[in-house]
């Protein structure tokens, strides 16, 4: 029981993490499925699933009781680091390496999970 209540915020962002997940390659692969490029799903993925994931991880990860909007931006700016580094790693992996655009999609996501849980602890929702 100690390790669970020592380890419950990186529980509850592995969780919110996996819906977060669900929600980028859901939204991905459905654009996907309608022939839209690879690269402009990678960004409207992006979207979706950083909407979904500053309300997860507001409320539910870090249990942020700020309510302004210097908290959004930092998660904004995070974020589009990450997609900045997703976007490389995609482009390197379907344009470069020949890997299936989807699979690419896949492994990327992991990498994303771990910066995204570094950047949103220490820097958007760091307790002061």
């Amino acid at each position: 029981m100690n390790l669970v209540r020592k380890y419950d915020e990186i529980i509850r962002y592995i969780i919110a993490g996996i819906l977060t997940t669900i929600v980028s390659i859901a939204s991905y692969n459905l654009l996907r499925n309608i022939n839209i490029d690879y690269k402009i799903c990678t960004i409207l993925s992006w979207i979706l699933a950083v909407i979904f994931a500053y309300f997860i991880n507001k409320l539910f990860v870090f249990k942020s009781q700020k309510n302004n909007i210097k908290e959004f931006i930092n998660f904004i700016l995070a974020r589009l680091l990450s997609l900045f580094i997703e976007f490389i790693f995609m482009m390197i992996m379907v344009d470069f390496i020949n890997i299936n655009d989807r699979i690419a999609k896949l492994i990327v996501q992991f990498v994303v999970l771990v910066l995204n849980y570094v950047f949103s602890k220490f820097f958007v929702f760091k307790k002061i």
